[in-house]
């Protein structure tokens, strides 16, 4: 049996899930990339590191729950009003919170060794179900990995901003880190 083999329930209080986003258009200097926190999520993973086929994910997201932490580039410093009006923005005119306050994953088919894995499964947001493919790696009880999804095959359009010329990239790349620790 090696070290993560077993059932874990994750959340914030055992790891991180972070969606990073780029900026591309005319306006581009003008905006940031950001680095957005899902607050608010709980993981249900099942490892069996001898049989990779055996193992399992299931994660689910309080769509609501989207923090900026960071904001890099851009002609002046991200402000604590501009985090505020990007969270407004993710949940009415990007997430539909109202209307889907639930973001979910759930695996089908786990491949690899604990060194390099792939996560294949079904990633539902906006109620829109499209599969994905997560990389990741386990070492010394520590799973890490990422996915990069393509919002408008969600049927999300990116955000715009300055009449067109300042755009999000269609492209957003979700990241995971967690200590695996041995649920009931």
């Amino acid at each position: 049996m090696s070290v993560g083999d077993g059932r874990h329930e994750l959340g914030p209080g055992s790891g991180r899930l972070q969606i990073k986003t780029t900026r591309t258009g005319l306006g581009a200097r003008a905006g940031h990339d950001l680095t957005i926190e899902v607050t608010r999520w709980r993981a249900d993973v099942s490892v069996d590191a001898a049989q990779p086929s055996a193992s399992s994910v299931s994660i689910d997201i309080d769509a609501d729950s989207f923090e900026v932490r960071e904001g890099t580039g851009g002609i002046k410093p991200l402000t604590d009003s501009d985090r505020a009006q990007i969270k407004t923005t993710i949940r009415q005119k990007v997430l539909h919170t109202d209307r889907h306050p639930d973001i979910t994953f759930r695996s089908k088919r786990v491949d690899g060794t604990p060194e390099s894995f792939t996560v294949d499964g079904d990633l539902t947001i906006t109620g829109v179900s499209q599969p994905v493919t997560l990389h990741g790696r386990l070492a010394d009880g520590h799973v890490q990995g990422s996915v990069t999804i393509v919002q408008s095959r969600w049927g999300i359009r990116p955000y715009t901003g300055f009449l067109g010329a300042l755009k999000l990239s269609d492209e957003v790349t979700i990241e995971f880190s967690a200590n695996l620790v041995a649920g009931a």
